[in-house]
């Protein structure tokens, strides 16, 4: 056999991999550090620059901001294939970031592939493992013991192959991400589907899974569908309670939780400069929440003034330079257009069970009474990766401050999630915290908490109908407390504060009163804080690792017997056979997101165990057989199960099996764990109406068939107890559609067609049985 380094540069030739990452070569008009953590790692807008240049030769046409710095990303600008919407293109970004709960399987990938350095500056950031249950500095203790074995081999790992890794208490990962490595024009993915945050900093930053985190690690071209682009005119100025969390929830009712599908959302227009930069980044942040690849704003002085304060004026300075490849070009085409004239947009609220279903502040208390939803306010709940920033807190404060000043405090129950330990430090030194801890609030760990369902929540039973209001970004069923009676409503952080202090949905603090200690009627007037603060940030305590330069000697364990980690054994390849006979494991009603697929909330300790997380497999999709979740027919012993033990049991008795869903299937999270369960449990094929982008993706890297009907009325014909036959896989190739035969229980039988998104490359992931298998075997080529 060939020694490793002799198959390291095999690998690397055959894949096109960078021999050195293209962001270490200096600038040639200036050498800026991307971070003040790599030093050595430059900003290249120099070749942005010649890319861009190349690519709007070819067009001929005026580029929107987002071709630019996708395009400007290109491996090969020159020969590229470029049509939105159709061709995959082959992309360099600039960095990788992942997220605790999924940076464990990332991170068992690429120690899966053999190779011993990540080629692209990386970070590991401690956020989704610290569950909300008695305060900060308590839970943040409880977390650090609970986890430990996680955090130890995450810490490891990073010091083993070159990550550097924020340790539990740094904050939110797309807080940590805006606060340092996030500029104008960057390419970063994140293993997070709200990664897009960055792109509050001019950066086109998009969700993935954890093995196109591997891709990109390793060095190897990341493959994205050319993104169509939807520009969001931006006319007026913000003022009064409205807030940037209004403008997203708008679109958000426009466009739906489809409606951004395979798209980048780029804001521009005069309004644009009536937002600071951290509220870009909230309204690029919940852009997930329609479905878009990501969401961008151009550069502007709001960015620069961010910069400057969070110790970056050299980067400033370099984006001033280049800033016409930083902003769309005059007369640039967008695929769809809207317009919102933020002057006259109106507090929203958008909820409950899905964050599209838009209303105005006051509108939503007759609408709740109409619905029958609770009028009583539970719990109010600010902060989150969406609303923690500064300027969040301090307008929160401001709506805390009046209440107090008359004596009164919040009668709804009421939580404080600061998104970084910078932003808790500082908060407390201006007194926001003091404030809202007087006000009846609880400040939590700078952590992820109830928005991704890391809530012990003791006010309520299971089952118990009842009403919370959060500033999050998602409000599907069950997300924060896993009660499917929970309902869930999204907003302003300024507007959950008064909602708290008043108890109901039926106040809008535009127009309504409260009445003080004495007794006296009053209006709270609309917020106003400082975006910044006006002192430097206070950085609080060290939470960063450094990856060692010389990391020979590190050790990365992982104990057989463990129960939360477990080495990768790889899937099984394509037989080179036609998928015959499959059993449908479930025909999915309505929506299912990755939180019906593989849920969080207790579940997030095993995301670094295969086989003990796929105990969660579907058990939130509704069964379209009894309208029951966790409940499927077993085809053999004709009993009523779970999910997860129905597929075993398959996958025991040798019988593959399929799931039929719905619209939009997969929409929500990144986490890839919904793709690697129904593999790992014997799935073959999941066949739906139409896919969100990122599960799509998901599910080819593991060696699955993602599958679209080509009639979606074909749905209809479908039934749990038929089985399946996909035909066409022996000559399976891009744009030809498969056949499936449905074998009814009668003997009868339909035939229909599914369509596909496959390219050559993915069909090759396939037929390895993943894209990690493919990896390896051009690897010993």
């Amino acid at each position: 056999m060939a020694p490793y380094s002799l198959l390291v540069t095999r690998l690397q030739k055959a894949l096109g991999v960078r021999q050195y990452h293209v962001a270490s070569v200096l600038c040639q008009r200036a050498k800026v550090a991307m971070s003040h953590f790599e030093p050595n790692e430059y900003i290249r807008y120099d070749l942005l620059e010649k890319n861009i240049n190349i690519v709007r030769k070819r067009l001929n046409r005026p580029l929107t901001l987002s071709e630019k710095i996708v395009y400007g990303h290109l491996d090969d600008p020159a020969n590229q294939e470029i049509e939105r919407g159709k061709t995959y293109l082959r992309l360099r970004p600039d960095r990788v970031a992942m997220q605790d709960a999924t940076a464990q399987m990332a991170m068992l990938q690429f120690i899966s592939s053999g190779l011993p350095k990540v080629a692209v500056p990386s970070t590991i950031h401690c956020d989704h493992l610290i569950e909300a249950q008695l305060g900060g500095e308590k839970d943040l203790r409880r977390a650090k013991d609970i986890n430990q074995e996680v955090y130890n081999f995450l810490a490891t790992a990073g010091a083993k192959y070159g990550v550097g890794f924020w340790r539990p208490g740094s904050g939110i990962i797309h807080q940590i991400i805006l606060e340092n490595y996030a500029y104008p024009g960057v390419l970063l993915i994140g293993t997070d589907s709200h990664t897009p945050n960055g792109g509050g900093l001019g950066g086109i930053c998009i969700g993935v899974g954890g093995a196109d985190a591997v891709d990109v690690m390793a060095g190897i071209p990341w493959e994205l569908k050319c993104p169509k682009v939807i520009g969001v005119k931006l006319m007026g100025s913000l003022s009064g309670w409205t807030s940037p969390k209004d403008v997203i929830l708008k679109v958000a009712g426009i466009l739906t939780v489809k409606g951004g599908t395979g798209a980048i959302v780029e804001y521009h227009g005069p309004g644009v400069d009536s937002i600071s930069c951290t509220g870009m980044a909230t309204i690029c942040n919940m852009g997930a929440e329609i479905g878009a690849t990501t969401s961008v704003f151009p550069y502007n002085h709001r960015m620069k003034k961010y910069l400057n304060k969070t110790g970056r004026a050299e980067i400033a300075s370099l984006a001033d330079e280049f800033k016409d490849h930083l902003v769309p070009d005059p007369g640039c085409h967008y695929d769809q257009l809207i317009e919102i004239n933020l002057s006259e947009l109106k507090p929203h609220i958008n909820g409950p069970f899905t964050p599209d279903l838009a209303h105005p502040v006051a509108e939503v208390g007759t609408v709740a009474e109409k619905e029958g939803w609770p009028l009583d306010i539970r719990v109010g709940l600010i902060g989150s990766c969406t609303n923690s920033s500064y300027e969040d807190m301090g307008r929160s404060a401001a709506v805390a401050k009046q209440a107090l000043a008359r004596g009164l405090k919040c009668k709804s129950q009421f939580t404080i999630t600061p998104g970084s330990e910078q932003i808790r430090a500082t908060i407390e030194r201006d007194g926001y915290a003091q404030i809202l801890r007087d006000v009846g609030g609880i400040v939590l760990a700078n952590a992820c908490g109830p928005c991704i369902g890391q809530w012990d929540r003791k006010d309520i039973k299971k089952g118990e109908k009842n009403t919370i209001v959060t500033s999050y970004n998602r409000n599907f069923t069950g997300r924060n407390d896993a009660n499917p009676e929970t309902h869930a409503f999204v907003t302003s952080p300024e507007i959950v504060t008064a909602l708290a202090i008043a108890g109901t949905l039926k106040f809008n603090p535009e127009t309504d009163f409260l009445t003080g200690k004495d007794g006296k009627k009053f209006r709270l007037e609309a917020p106003d804080a400082d975006e910044l603060p006006q002192a430097e940030f206070d950085p609080g305590q060290d939470t960063y690792q450094h990856p060692p330069k010389d990391s020979s000697g590190q050790r990365v364990d992982v104990s057989p017997t463990s129960q939360r980690l477990q080495l990768l054994e790889p899937f099984d390849k394509w037989d080179g056979k036609d998928l015959e006979d499959l059993q449908i494991l479930i025909k999915v009603k309505g929506k299912c997101t990755t939180d019906h697929i593989s849920a969080a909330g207790p579940w997030l300790k095993f995301r670094g165990h295969l086989d003990n997380i796929s105990n969660n497999l579907l058990i939130g999709a509704i069964n379209v057989e009894n309208g029951k979740a966790n409940s499927v027919r077993n085809a053999i012993t004709q009993e009523f199960g779970p999910v997860p033990d129905t597929a075993r049991y398959y996958k025991k008795h040798g019988i593959r099996w399929v799931v039929v869903g719905d619209e939009n299937y997969g929409e929500g999270s990144s986490r890839e764990h919904a793709a690697l369960e129904p593999r790992h449990l014997g799935g073959r094929a999941i066949i739906t109406k139409s896919f969100a982008r990122i599960h799509e993706t998901n599910l080819k890297k593991q060696g699955l068939l993602p599958l679209t009907f080509a009639d979606p009325a074909d749905y209809n014909k479908i039934h749990p107890v038929d089985k399946l036959t996909i035909q066409g896989l022996k000559d399976f190739a891009p744009g030809k559609p498969l056949k499936c035969i449905i074998k009814h229980p009668n003997g009868t039988q339909e035939t229909i067609l599914l369509n596909h998104t496959f390219n050559e490359t993915q069909i090759e992931w396939f037929r390895a049985g993943s894209a990690l298998n493919r990896m390896k075997e051009l690897q010993h080529q």
